[in-house]
């Protein structure tokens, strides 16, 4: 979604903010919405639940129309705002176990994606088009967000995102994160883009084709289709699949440029290089024997080398495009999914390297184990989180050099093992 997993959150809302300031919008949503989607029930809360809720909605009025909201499209829309008990136990909610990323791979890019993502192709080609023209991002990649974020319009969701973003800006984890969302809904409310009844989404607030988060919304959505709404909750994918676009280019994409490669590297690379804290330009990479699996010479552009299951699983060279991916949803393996789905829309190969399948995966405690053990021997000072991020991988690769093993910065229970000893 265009915020992380995740919850990438676009913090300047410029552009269309601008246009918040028009009173709210009482004419009838366009027949190109999809009115006739029912909400998810909200299921009954405590009284002491809804009841705080209620006093905190009453509170929050000052702040919402100090930061532009009208006291007439906070009234309105609120009044919809009831305790969601279930978008709490989804916020709290932590898996015990970590999908290795080949596992999460066929999922993202499986044959059922694929084949409908061609589908897609042909169904809406000149409107694709017409995006990549203006925009420069390729038609694939387009349509592997739109695949990713909602199967294809399949799953966007169907909580009513006011009373949503109202609980989690309540009772959440990240209140303060989620009260500046809800702001952001109130003012695309307030904009007439879509009212309170029609606001659909995931149970965090990502809405439409593509999941967009409302903050993101504000700053990249266009209205590609013209009717003088930023529609991504239509039926129509138009709009959502154009403001994917325009998010993409505004945060980097190069048009021409590839997202990077799968490469082979030589026998003797130095794996200290590995990871997007190295950049060198293409030229350089080639000068130290790496090579773009199925032939070629390596696509333009300064890069970084990537391996997301460590030294024995495949490689790929990330250029800028693939930094890009990122900032709309910050994972590498989202943003892998992404540049494969779309190669396999676009009718290229998919990942041709070998992964470590026999590798078990870890617990969330022993996740944190290695985070600990890593933090004890001065390896690691960040959070305890179990989440392995480039923090926690740069850590790894540390303690490898230290013990003389390929640093890779790849954890197994392996390593595990050997922070143990």
């Amino acid at each position: 979604m265009a915020i992380s997993r995740r919850i990438l959150i676009s913090t300047t809302l410029i552009g269309a903010v601008a246009s918040c300031a028009a009173p709210l919008a009482t004419a009838p949503i366009g027949a190109g919405s999809s009115t006739s989607v029912t909400p998810t029930p909200i299921p009954a809360a405590s009284p002491g639940d809804e009841a705080g809720l209620q006093r905190w909605v009453q509170n929050f009025r000052s702040r919402a129309v100090s930061s532009g909201v009208s006291p007439a499209t906070y009234d309105r829309a609120m009044r919809i705002a009831r305790y969601n008990p279930e978008v709490i136990r989804l916020d709290r909610r932590q898996a015990e176990f970590s999908r290795p990323v080949w596992l999460y791979l066929d999922s993202a890019v499986s044959d059922v994606r694929i084949t409908t993502g061609r589908q897609k192709l042909a169904q809406l080609g000149p409107t694709l088009s017409r995006i990549e023209a203006q925009y420069g991002v390729p038609r694939e990649i387009v349509l592997a967000v739109w695949g990713m974020e909602s199967n294809f319009g399949a799953n966007r969701g169907r909580m009513q995102i006011i009373p949503s973003l109202a609980t989690l800006a309540y009772d959440g984890r990240r209140g303060e994160m989620f009260a500046g969302q809800l702001i952001a809904a109130l003012k695309i409310i307030q904009a007439g883009d879509t009212d309170p009844e029609h606001m659909l989404g995931s149970w965090a607030g990502a809405m439409g084709h593509t999941q967009f988060m409302p903050t993101s919304y504000l700053q990249y959505a266009v209205d590609f289709t013209g009717d003088g709404r930023r529609d991504i909750w239509s039926d129509d994918p138009t709009d959502s699949l154009a403001s994917t676009a325009a998010y993409l280019a505004r945060n980097g994409w190069q048009r021409g440029q590839a997202w990077g490669a799968e490469v082979q590297l030589p026998a003797n690379f130095n794996m200290g290089l590995i990871g997007k804290g190295t950049r060198r330009s293409s030229g350089d990479w080639s000068s130290q024997g790496v090579r773009r699996i199925g032939g070629g010479g390596l696509p333009n552009g300064n890069g970084s080398i990537i391996m997301p299951a460590g030294a024995r699983g495949p490689a790929f060279l990330i250029l800028d495009n693939f930094r890009s991916i990122l900032r709309y949803n910050n994972s590498d393996n989202y943003a892998l999914g992404v540049a494969f789905l779309g190669e396999r829309i676009a009718g290229r190969p998919g990942i041709q390297g070998n992964w470590p399948r026999s590798d078990r995966p870890l617990s969330t405690s022993e996740r944190q184990e290695i985070q600990q053990r890593l933090r004890a021997k001065g390896f690691y000072d960040g959070e305890i989180d179990g989440l392995f991020g480039s923090g926690t991988m740069e850590a790894v690769s540390a303690y490898q050099r230290s013990i003389g093993t390929t640093p890779d910065g790849y954890p197994t229970s392996i390593l595990l093992d050997q922070l143990r000893r």
